[in-house]
C-alpha cells in the first residue's frame, strides 16, 4: 500500500463530513451567531479574554494535539496500520468531533465553566464533584505523560529544546505587542513568523544537551509560571505561533508523501492479540488521541470556551481542529508502517514514539530538497512545542478544577486550595512526583483515563441535550461503545498493576469513579422520565 492513498483518502473524507455532518451538528446543538458569548459578558483581562477565531483555532489545535496523535497510533501499530487507520477515520468523524464540539458549546452555554460545572446543573452537586475529582486525576496524569514525552525529545533532539525555549521568549514578546501595544496581528503575524524561523535556526545550530532529570524540572518550573500568568501574555500567542509551526509541518508532510510515494513497509492486520495485548479495548485507548481524547473536553470548556468570540467559530474550532488532529494521526500511522524491523526499534529506544514520526517525516522531506537533518529537527520542534502546549494547558486547566472543587458558594477570602498559585504548586507536585515513573508506565492508564473521560463528557452531554428537549441519540452511540472500551482496559490495568501501588490506586479509583457517574447519570434521566409522565 502507498502512503499517498491513504492521505488523500483521509482528507478527502474529513472535507465532506466537515461540509455535511459538521453543519448538521450545529444545527441540532443550537449554535445561534446573534448570542453573546461569555467572553464578551465575562472578560476579564486573565482568563475571559476574546480571540479572533485564526487565533484561538490555534490555541485550541495546539493544546489539543500535542504529541498524543503521534505517540498514539505509533503504539497502536503493533495491531497493524489497517486498523489504526480506520479507528482514526471513524473516531475523528463521529466520536471525537461530536465530543469537542459539543463540550465546548455546553461550555459556551453555561458561563464558560468547565464540563464538571454542566454535570453540576444537570446530574446535581454530587455529579459535579465525582467529575471534578475524575478530570483533575486524569489531567495529573496528562502533566506526567506529556512532561516525560517534551523532555524525551529534548535529550534525542536538542537542537529542538534551544529553539523551544528561544520560542517562548518569542511569544511573550509577541503577546505583548499585540495585545498591550496594539500591533496589528497580520503585521505581528509575519514578524513573529519570521523570528520563528530565526529561533529554529538558531536552535539548529546552537543545540542544548541536558539530561533528562533536569529537563523534567526545567518543564515542571515552565508550566507553574505558565498557569498562573493571564492568557494573553503566553498561552494565546505561544499556541498561536505554534499552530504555523503545524501548519507547515503537515504540509511538510504531505508534500514529501505527495512526491515520495511511501510504501507502507508494516502489515496490514498483524493480530488480534499481541504478546498478551488484546486489539479490543487496547487499540482504542492507545490511539487516544488521535481520534477521540477526553482531555479534548476540558480544553474546550476550560480555557477555549472562555477566549470563544462567537457561536460560529464552534464549528471550525471544535469539529475542525478534531478533523486536522486525524489529518496529524494518520502521516504517524504511515511513519510507523514506512519505518520498520529494526530502525523501528532503535528509535523507539532512543526518543520515543515523537522520534520515529521525527525520522519518518524527516526522510520525507528529502524529497522537495530539505536536508534530512533539519527535517527532523524542525519536526522534532514542531511535536515538543505541540506537547508543551499540551503541558501548561492541562496544568492551567486542572488549577480551574482544583479551585472550582474547593469553592463554596458566596466564598469571598481565598484559600491555598482556591488560591491560583496553591492550586497550581498542589497540581504540579503530585503531576511531577508521578511523572518520573516515566511514559511507558504512564500512557496506558493516561489513555485508558482519557477515553473514559470522553465517554463521561460524552454522558454529560447526553444529559444536558436531553434535559434541554433536543436529540442525543448522535451522542449517546458513541458514549456506548467509549464506556464499553474503556472499562474493560481498565480491568485488565489494575490486573496488570497489582505490583505498581501507585497506579493500581489511579486505576481503582478512576474505575469507581466512573461507575458512580454512570448511576447518577441514569438517576438524573429516569428523574426527567417520571417528570415527562406526570406531565403527560
Amino acid at each position: 500500500m502507498n502512503g499517498l492513498t491513504l492521505v488523500i483518502v483521509v482528507i478527502v473524507l474529513f472535507l465532506v463530513a466537515y461540509t455535511t455532518y459538521g453543519s448538521w451538528l450545529a444545527k441540532k446543538f443550537g449554535v445561534d451567531p446573534s448570542r453573546k458569548t461569555p467572553a464578551h459578558t465575562m472578560n476579564d483581562g486573565v482568563d475571559y479574554v476574546p480571540a479572533k477565531a485564526p487565533v484561538l483555532l490555534g490555541h485550541h489545535f495546539s493544546s489539543i494535539a500535542g504529541a498524543g496523535p503521534i505517540v498514539g497510533p505509533i503504539g497502536a501499530a503493533i495491531f497493524g496500520w489497517i486498523p489504526v487507520f480506520l479507528w482514526i477515520i471513524i473516531g475523528s468523524i463521529f466520536f471525537g468531533g461530536v465530543h469537542d464540539m459539543g463540550s465546548m458549546f455546553a461550555s459556551v452555554r453555561h458561563k464558560g465553566q468547565s464540563i464538571g460545572e454542566v454535570i453540576g446543573t444537570t446530574m446535581g452537586k454530587k455529579g459535579r464533584q465525582l467529575f471534578s475529582i475524575f478530570a483533575w486525576l486524569t489531567l495529573i496524569l496528562v502533566i506526567a505523560a506529556f512532561a516525560n514525552i517534551v523532555a524525551n525529545t529534548f535529550v534525542s533532539v536538542p537542537e529542538a529544546a534551544s529553539s523551544s525555549m528561544l520560542f517562548i521568549l518569542l511569544a511573550i514578546f509577541f503577546g505583548y505587542a499585540v495585545y498591550r501595544k496594539g500591533v496589528n496581528l497580520a503585521l505581528g503575524t509575519v514578524i513573529g513568523v519570521a523570528l520563528l524561523i530565526g529561533a529554529i535556526f538558531l536552535g539548529t545550530n546552537f543545540p542544548l544537551s541536558l539530561s533528562k532529570n533536569t529537563w523534567m524540572v526545567i518543564l515542571l518550573g515552565y508550566i507553574f509560571v505558565a498557569s498562573v500568568t493571564p492568557v494573553w501574555i503566553l498561552l494565546q500567542p505561544r499556541d498561536y505561533l505554534n499552530s504555523f509551526l503545524l501548519y507547515a509541518m503537515l504540509i511538510g508532510g504531505v508534500v514529501g508523501i505527495v512526491i515520495m510515494r511511501p510504501t507502507l513497509q508494516l502489515s496490514g492486520v498483524t493480530a488480534f492479540n499481541v504478546n498478551g495485548t488484546y486489539l479490543f479495548p487496547m487499540l482504542f485507548v492507545t490511539v487516544a488521541c488521535g481520534a477521540i481524547s477526553g482531555f479534548h473536553s476540558l480544553v474546550g470548556s476550560g480555557t477555549t470556551s472562555k477566549q470563544l468570540d462567537n457561536e460560529k467559530d464552534i464549528k471550525v474550532i471544535g469539529y475542525g481542529s478534531m478533523l486536522i488532529e486525524g489529518v496529524l494521526a494518520t502521516l504517524a500511522i504511515i511513519t510507523a508502517a514506512y519505518v520498520t524491523g529494526g530502525k523501528l526499534t532503535e528509535l523507539l529506544g532512543n526518543g520515543g514514539p515523537v522520534n520515529v514520526f521525527s525520522d519518518g517525516l524527516g526522510s520525507f522531506m528529502t524529497s522537495f530538497g530539505l536536508s534530512f537533518t533539519i527535517g527532523k529537527s524542525f519536526t522534532a520542534l514542531a511535536i515538543s512545542a505541540f506537547a508543551m502546549t499540551t503541558l501548561d494547558t492541562a496544568t492551567r486547566l486542572a488549577r480551574f478544577i482544583f479551585q472550582e472543587m474547593f469553592t463554596k458558594e458566596n466564598q469571598t477570602k481565598e484559600t491555598v486550595f482556591t488560591n491560583r498559585y496553591g492550586a497550581t504548586a498542589i497540581t504540579v507536585i503530585i503531576a511531577g512526583s508521578l511523572s518520573f515513573y516515566g511514559w511507558g508506565t504512564v500512557w496506558p492508564l493516561f489513555g485508558s483515563a482519557n477515553q473514559l473521560l470522553a465517554a463521561l463528557s460524552l454522558l454529560a452531554l447526553a444529559v444536558w441535550l436531553k434535559k434541554n428537549n433536543k436529540t442525543n441519540k448522535f451522542v449517546v452511540l458513541p458514549m456506548i461503545f467509549m464506556f464499553s472500551v474503556t472499562l474493560v482496559a481498565l480491568v485488565i490495568l489494575i490486573m496488570q498493576s497489582l505490583s505498581q501501588p501507585i497506579l493500581l490506586i489511579f486505576s481503582v479509583i478512576l474505575f469507581v469513579l466512573a461507575i458512580i457517574l454512570i448511576l447518577e447519570a441514569s438517576k438524573a434521566l429516569k428523574v426527567d422520565k417520571i417528570a415527562d409522565v406526570k406531565k403527560e
